[in-house]
């Protein structure tokens, strides 16, 4: 099916209650909506019961919990009916591991590096210590190895259908490699008192075929189990004799312990992770281990699926999950854009690619091949800092500082969680880069006197300056964009170097860019590559655990701030800056999604927008704030629980996810586990290594007091009167950040069930089922037709944003081709109000859309009180021509560009140089 680059995508999360058929009874109301494409969360085979998706286990099979294939045809036929297209999140760095449901893993386990699997994973085999060929360290079990295998959680049992041994943990299953069966089958024969028996004879026998420890060989296996599972009665025998291996006694125990020894892998508590884990993982989640898609092998084995799909045209786009945690992302895309090409052909250039990369402040995307923009997180917050009235920031720098006693600018509290990720989740896998740094200076006489200690101190400091996520130095070189980075974050940590040796930072650089290998020097090639890459592959998780799951959860000046891919201490932009990047990407990127929500943003969109107004209220707040603590400060059943960072955290997360008919104890909920989630992430007073289940306790007590009306009615009015306010103001910024998304350069994207206002928290709070039900009545019950001036009345029911949402996108679809490819021409603004009116042409072909949207309503809604009328003092400086209102359609004729006008009801005016 060639349906084209996307107009618009609609988010969906499946799940085991939302699967292929509860979708595929959705696209009616999509292709209503104006939507082009579906793009869905991952729906390959994934752990079972998983909420997300991410953690595949089988990338040639579909979800089974989603209805398998015959559900998902059934939704591929009716998008193709539709004329919609599918797009799917795609994950391949990574898969879910553990337990016992991923083939490839297990096979691991088994055979180690004899097993074809093991070129999947990325192992460092060599770095289990006391394992004589290596091996994979497991932290699974929840409490210290020798008390688990002596409280008898570690069960040696046999599979009868499959003739195989494998020791459990609980859901988790670890296969006995069948080098050693010989030893287990004369063991538990004996134990059996089964030696003088046909049966045990017969077991005995087939144990002498293959004498230990060396056989069966990998490709005898199947066969040996076979005959093990052939033999009459060894099944009884058997599991009588798996006494022998009994936790209950010294010698069961003791025998156990000496099988598991003379494994491909070695048991360990979750907590040895920290230190001593040697595959790598998604960021610090040991049952996600990192794929080697860069083998050629293993690339075809995880698009085996994927690649049947695009060929049968079920398939119309991919996302790519985490491309920053693959080894060579330049690779990659080049391999993805030849494989979609030999099967689509002429269509593959409309086969829609995007890659979630998180950009920091002024980084461009790097050129990849066949990738047509990012996931848009950038967009995201170049929207939210357009909207912010920076006017209000010092005041809140002040509140926030008040408050919470934190004296220290955010670059400080970063750098501080940096250090302490690298402390605790991610030691072990620096540690592994230091070794490899160490072990290439030793390589050469004229580098061997940096030692380990010294290599190690300064890879950290290297790291702890690093600017962005990563660098993209291929296994070929350095490109100047990535030299820049390097060389900014050297010098930042040669300025803190203490000791006389500075060249060691010469020495770090040259191995970074690989210019160790162009000097003549003969370092390995293969270490020194291997060290470039598999860094790059380090520092974007050590950001992401430092910058997103810590000093966002520390740092609480505006939370609206606080979001992926930008800097919370950032303050917002002018017109000339927000222009200029959008003049840009529609030269760069006009096929790269534009979000204002994922399944990953911190906050709901239009709770962001309610807290990103407390800046034209700062001078109220800072009041409210220390009147709201004044009034709850008895609420406290342990002295400093909340802290007072965290209590200032929670009446701005009480500002955005605030309903406007109340509390509720489903609200009481959300944000009690809300704060538990951010302090553990804040990883202060508690964390989710070392748990404060008092802190913990005394938070959600906290929590529940001050949302109860019988304890805290004064609050709760005052909260009220005050969230009514944030609540108006962040309605209207929600509408001009929709206008916005959907007529800027890029593709809008649209989180399931935005369509209404979204006030939801972090995940999994933003993975609640959708009411869609609800929005169909809504849709066709006519509700959307009403006059703007009708649903800005009644704003609070969403209804407003619904309709808004629909005649943009109908906008989109009748005019797409100056939507995807037409320029973009900024417009100056004239009069009283011009700062509160952002303008802009997009022109294709002799035809103009203007869009006009307006910010910092404060002054003209009387503080948040009213909704405003009446528009804004400013003009667009005069286009020629005529031009007519496309969000109000009448018979009027022509329309004049004049805010007052365009914006009396709502923030955002689309006009065109012809009617539609």
């Amino acid at each position: 099916m060639a349906v084209g680059l996307p107009g618009a995508t609609y988010r969906l999360q499946l799940s085991r209650d939302f699967g292929f058929d509860q979708a595929r009874r959705l696209v009616p109301y999509l292709k209503a909506l104006g939507i082009s494409h579906l793009y869905a969360s991952p729906f390959l085979k994934a752990r079972a019961g998983s909420r997300h998706g991410y953690d595949v286990v089988d990338h040639a099979a579909l979800n089974p919990e989603f209805g398998g294939e015959p559900a998902f045809l059934r939704l591929s036929d009716a998008l193709h009916a539709a004329g919609l297209g599918l797009i799917l999140d795609f994950v391949p760095n990574h898969m879910g591991i553990g337990y016992a449901d991923n083939v490839w893993w297990l096979d691991v386990l088994e055979w180690g590096r004899q097993s074809p699997y093991a070129r999947v994973f990325d192992i460092s085999w060599e770095l289990l210590p006391y394992r004589h060929g290596g091996g994979v360290l497991l932290p699974v079990l929840g409490r210290p190895y020798g008390e688990a295998l002596t409280k008898g959680e570690i069960v040696l049992r046999y599979d009868a259908e499959h003739g195989t041994f494998s020791a459990w943990y609980f859901d988790h299953r670890f296969p006995i490699t069948p080098h050693r069966y010989g030893d287990i089958v004369r063991t538990v024969v004996a134990a059996a008192g089964a030696a003088a028996t046909a049966t045990g004879r017969a077991l005995i026998e087939l144990a002498d075929a293959y004498p230990a420890p060396n056989s069966p060989t990998y490709g005898q296996a199947p066969a040996y189990k076979k005959q093990l599972t052939a033999i009459e009665g060894a099944a009884a025998v058997i599991a009588r004799g798996l006494e022998a291996y009994r936790a209950d006694h010294d010698n069961g125990r003791h025998a156990l312990h000496w099988l598991l020894e003379r494994q491909n892998y070695r048991l360990a508590s979750w907590r040895v992770a920290v230190s001593g884990i040697n595959y790598r993982r998604f960021f610090d989640v040991n049952d996600l281990a990192g794929v080697r898609v860069e083998d050629i092998h293993t690339f075809r084995m995880v698009h085996a699926l994927v690649r049947r799909l695009i060929a049968e045209g079920r398939l119309q786009g991919l996302r790519i999950d985490h491309i920053d945690g693959l080894r060579d992302p330049h690779q990659y895309a080049r391999r993805l854009r030849h494989m979609i090409r030999s099967l689509r052909g002429a269509e593959a250039a409309s086969f829609h690619v995007t890659v979630e990369k998180i950009l920091g402040e002024g980084e461009k995307l790097p050129t990849f091949p066949g990738v047509h923009g990012t996931t848009g997180y950038e967009w995201l917050n170049l929207l939210s800092r357009l909207l912010l009235d920076g006017r209000g920031l010092p005041a809140l720098d002040e509140t926030w500082r008040r408050f919470s006693g934190e004296p220290r600018d955010f670059s400080a509290i970063l750098a501080e969680a940096k250090e302490r990720v690298l402390d605790t989740i991610l030691a072990s896998d620096f540690t592994t880069l230091a070794q490899l740094l160490a072990r290439i200076a030793a390589g050469h006489y004229s580098t061997r006197d940096y030692t380990p200690d010294r290599l190690s101190a300064a890879l950290r400091l290297y790291v702890v300056a690093f600017p962005v996520y990563r660098s993209y130095v291929t296994s070929a070189d350095a490109s100047p964009a990535d030299r820049e980075i390097i060389g900014r974050a050297i010098a930042a940590a040669r300025r803190r170097w203490p000791g006389p040796d500075l060249d060691i930072f010469d020495f770090l650089y040259a191995a970074m860019t690989l210019d160790l290998l162009t000097d003549g020097r003969a370092y390995s090639r293969r270490r020194v590559q291997d060290f470039a890459l598999r860094l790059q592959q380090f520092t974007g998780p050590l950001m992401a655990k430092s910058l997103e799951d810590t000093a966002f959860y520390r740092y609480h000046r505006l939370l609206a701030l606080n979001e992926v891919g930008n800097d919370p201490s950032c303050g917002g932009i002018d017109s000339d800056s927000f222009h200029a990047a959008m003049r840009t990407r529609a030269t760069t990127a006009p096929a790269g999604l534009t979000a204002t929500a994922t399944h990953d943003t911190k906050r709901g969109e239009d709770a962001r927008m309610r807290i990103l107004a407390l800046a034209e209220l700062a001078d109220d707040w800072a009041g409210a704030v220390e009147q709201w603590r004044d009034m709850n400060d008895g609420l406290r059943s342990t002295p400093g629980a909340p802290s007072a960072a965290h209590e200032y955290m929670l009446y701005q997360t009480l500002i955005g996810a605030w309903p406007l008919e109340g509390t509720s104890p489903e609200l009481t909920r959300r944000l009690c586990a809300y704060a538990i989630k951010a302090a553990r992430e804040g990883k202060q007073q508690t964390s989710w290594i070392n748990v404060d289940a008092g802190y913990e306790r005394a938070l959600e007590a906290f929590v529940a007091a001050m949302l109860d009306p019988e304890r805290s009615s004064p609050f709760l009015q005052s909260f009220a009167r005050f969230a009514s306010r944030t609540a108006l103001l962040g309605a209207l910024n929600s509408l001009s950040q929709l206008g916005l998304k959907a007529m800027l350069p890029g593709i809008p994207d649209f989180y399931q069930g935005t369509e209404l206002w979204d006030l939801s928290l972090v995940d999994p709070d933003n993975r609640r089922p959708v009411d869609f039900e609800a929005r169909r009545r809504m849709m066709e019950g006519g509700a959307l037709q009403a006059p703007w001036s009708t649903l800005a009345d009644a704003w609070p029911n969403g209804a407003i944003k619904f309709a808004l949402t629909s005649r943009l996108l109908a906008i989109r679809a009748a005019l797409r081709e100056m939507f995807l490819e037409g320029e973009y021409e900024p417009l100056a603004v004239q009069g009283e109000d011009r700062a509160h009116v952002i303008a802009f042409a997009r022109r294709h072909r002799g035809e103009a859309v203007i869009v006009m949207a307006g910010r910092h309503f404060s002054e003209s809604s009387n503080g948040g009180r009213v909704w405003p009328r009446g528009g804004f003092d400013a003009r667009i400086v005069s286009q020629g021509g005529e031009f007519f209102d496309l969000l109000t359609p009448t018979d009027a004729g022509p329309v004049t560009l004049d805010a007052r006008v365009l914006l009396d009801t709502l923030p955002v005016a689309v006009v065109s140089s012809r009617p539609l």
